[in-house]
C-alpha cells in the first residue's frame, strides 16, 4: 500500500522518539526498519525478557508489537503530532522461543484522528522466523 507522507523527516522523528523510550533500552530493543506505514523492531533474547519456561515473556511480545504499530502510524503523521495506543488485541500463536523477537507493524487504515494497524511478532531461531503473535492495534 502506498501512503501519503506529510513529514519528509519522519524517519528521524521516529528514531528520536524510539530512543527516548526507557522500555526499549531495558529490553534492548532496536529499530531495524522504518518506512512509510511500516516499522520493524527486534529484541534479543536474555533472561531479562524471559518467562519461567525460558520463552520470551508475553508482555515483551505485546510491547514490541504495540511499539512497531505505534511507530508505523507515526510515520504518517504531521511533524507536530505524537501517537498513543488506545486499544490492542493480541493473539499468541506459539511460544516465543529463539535468539530474537522481530515485530513488524503495518498501517492498515490511516486516519486524521484514529489509525488502525496490524502487527506480527516472530521468534527467530537459527535464522528461521516463526510467527508467535498477531495483533490489531488502534492508535490516536
Amino acid at each position: 500500500m502506498i501512503f501519503e507522507v506529510p513529514d519528509p523527516d519522519f524517519e528521524r522523528r521516529v528514531r528520536t522518539s524510539f530512543a527516548r523510550q526507557g522500555l526499549n533500552a531495558t529490553i534492548r530493543a532496536t529499530l531495524r526498519r522504518v518506512a512509510p506505514g511500516q516499522v520493524e523492531i527486534e529484541v534479543p533474547f536474555s533472561s531479562g525478557v524471559s518467562q519461567q519456561h525460558g520463552f520470551f515473556h508475553g508482555g515483551v511480545i505485546g510491547a514490541i508489537g504495540d511499539s512497531a504499530c505505534g511507530y508505523a502510524a507515526m510515520t504518517l503523521t504531521l511533524p507536530s503530532s505524537e501517537v498513543l495506543t488506545i486499544e490492542y488485541k493480541v493473539n499468541f500463536l506459539s511460544p516465543g522461543q529463539g535468539e530474537l523477537l522481530v515485530a513488524r507493524g503495518h498501517v492498515t487504515k490511516p486516519g486524521r484522528t484514529v489509525t488502525v494497524c496490524t502487527g506480527d511478532v516472530f521468534a527467530v531461531s537459527h535464522g528461521q522466523e516463526k510467527l508467535v503473535a498477531t495483533m490489531l492495534v488502534t492508535i490516536m
